[in-house]
């Protein structure tokens, strides 16, 4: 099954480990650590030009969706997913 994260970005949904709402970029401090150790291995795709509302885990690749965590937790069908 694949997943739409908007633009023209398509992950299959067996790549996928993890889909956060934006605001936890900015209240966990693990967080942004893993976010700062992404960005610096260069594994961060920003996917189009709106304002980013989740962050989707992948297994290589860290992506800031302007799609909401809700909308893409809803098409991946899981109901483990934050």
């Amino acid at each position: 099954m694949y997943i739409h994260l908007g633009g023209e970005r398509i992950i299959l949904s067996s790549e996928l480990v993890a889909i956060f709402d934006i605001s936890i970029e900015k209240s966990s401090k693990i967080s942004k650590q893993f976010v700062s150790h992404a960005i610096e291995g260069k594994n961060v795709v920003r996917i189009g030009e709106e304002e980013a509302k989740s962050i989707v885990v992948t297994k290589n690749i860290v992506y800031y969706s302007p799609i909401s965590s809700s909308t893409l937790k809803k098409k991946t069908n899981l109901n483990y997913l934050v």
